[in-house]
């Protein structure tokens, strides 16, 4: 039984969860994602796990309603139970000691940002990160990535909140101003192909994670392969992160659009 224990709405389509799941809660990494039902026949939804807490048993998850599947989660209350929850799955972020990193996150994708947040900083790292989003209501988790930053920089598109512009802005104003050593770019995928581009440009290296149609999560079924350096990989079990100067955007954003 993975029961639900927290529930609290970040936006009207954005949710937080915790829910009880214990060995996952013990063995994840930043990184690392479940992929949950709802229901028995339910479909089958990839989320990273945002946060954890091995003593209580428990892991944080981000929901974003865009679906029925997406819908009937968020329709869940404290108390209730997802059918399914399996993981964690993928590979987990690589943290070392690089110098300055700058952690960039889009909308949702501030969730599986965390962890990686608070792991490079556990590291000894510098840490600026940049949250981005349209307006001020969609900023997310702003509160829980501000302890383990340095420094955090806000952007929206209409200047409700914070600095007026697109993320890529805010992560180059950084660039401009001292050494960067990383950039870690999380959120929709023409966001991270635009902060791929820029810090090519200064040459600067990048780590993305993607987030692609993924059905089993075992590298089975092929529907997350993408084009890196040249190759076919399959988000699901060799990433979700990979050098984002090899991953091939376009064609990546071209089968994201296979369903609309």
């Amino acid at each position: 039984m993975f029961i639900i224990k927290e529930k609290e709405h970040f936006s009207e389509n954005v949710v937080r969860m915790v829910v009880e799941a214990p060995p996952i809660a013990r063995s994840r990494k930043p990184g690392h994602f479940v992929i949950v039902r709802a229901g028995e026949g339910g479909e089958r939804i990839p989320l990273t796990i945002a946060d954890a807490d091995p003593a209580a048993g428990t892991i944080t998850l981000v929901i974003q309603q865009i679906g029925v599947s997406t819908a009937k989660i968020c329709a869940l209350e404290p108390g209730d139970s997802l059918t399914d929850v399996v993981g964690p799955l993928g590979k987990a972020t690589h943290i070392e000691k690089v110098g300055t990193v700058v952690c960039c996150g889009g909308g949702v994708g501030v969730a599986p940002l965390l962890p990686i947040i608070k792991a490079m900083k556990q590291a000894g790292n510098k840490v600026i990160t940049v949250l981005a989003a349209r307006t001020k209501e969609l900023i997310i988790l702003e509160e829980q990535v501000a302890p383990w930053s340095d420094e955090v920089i806000i952007m929206t598109d209409d200047g409700s909140y914070g600095n007026k512009g697109l993320v890529t802005e805010g992560v180059e104003s950084v660039i401009k101003r001292e050494k960067v050593d990383l950039v870690v770019t999380i959120g929709p995928a023409v966001m991270m192909k635009f902060v791929s581009l820029l810090t090519e440009k200064y040459g600067v290296p990048t780590m993305c994670s993607l987030n692609t149609i993924m059905v089993d999560g075992t590298g089975m079924c092929g529907a997350c392969r993408v084009t890196v350096d040249g190759k076919t990989k399959f988000v699901c079990i060799d990433g979700p992160e990979f050098d984002a100067h090899k991953v091939n955007f376009d064609e990546m954003i071209m089968r994201l659009r296979a369903y609309n």
